[in-house]
């Protein structure tokens, strides 16, 4: 069904270990409004879409979101590479360090793992399309103080690149549901 590159749709540099801002870059990888959350949504919802447009939409931004999980676990992975514990205790992510050492695990800033409920779906088109816009808005923000807290170029320029993905999923979201909103008055969907 997908055509896999074996490459990142950017390349990620950092100018060194910082564990500290990898245990803040970590909420996009399984925080609340991180890519697993919105790939997961959005690889759901689609079943729910009435029309092969929407489903095609929730198709393509589910799985641009995985990409974005694998450009966040590099980001993630590149800051604690060289990392020595101390430095990582020193930063305040000993807890994942005991837990992790440094493996990737599903959980926001706070050191919450990930979970379901994190996910909602309704079965209506239109109010899962709104649900859409907001986790769009939500994840804009969140890479928004990723910027603000970044101390690190290099990661700054991939936090922004997907800070702007996350403005054009909100932009094909908005198209998407006046589709489905004309299609629901024309169908009298409900």
């Amino acid at each position: 069904m997908w055509v896999y590159e074996k490459k990142l749709e950017i390349p990620v540099r950092v100018c060194g270990p910082n564990p500290r801002l990898a245990s803040y870059i970590i909420t996009q990888y399984g925080g609340p409004e991180g890519e697993l959350s919105a790939a997961l949504r959005y690889l759901n919802m689609r079943y729910s879409m009435p029309t092969n447009k929407a489903k095609g939409v929730l198709t393509d931004i589910g799985t641009e979101e995985l990409a974005h999980m694998e450009i966040v676990a590099t980001t993630v992975y590149k800051l604690l590479e060289g990392a020595s514990p101390e430095q990582i205790k020193a930063a305040g992510w000993g807890g994942h360090y005991a837990d992790h050492d440094k493996a990737l695990w599903w959980e926001n800033a706070s050191g919450v793992p990930w979970v379901a409920a994190y996910v909602s779906a309704t079965g209506d088109p239109v109010a899962d399309l709104h649900e859409n816009l907001a986790a769009e808005q939500k994840a804009r923000a969140v890479y928004e103080n990723l910027i603000r807290l970044s101390d690190d170029p290099e990661v700054t320029n991939v936090l922004r690149w997907l800070r702007e993905r996350e403005v054009v999923h909100f932009q094909r979201f908005g198209e998407t549901l006046m589709d489905v909103q004309e299609y629901v008055k024309q169908k009298k969907y409900y």
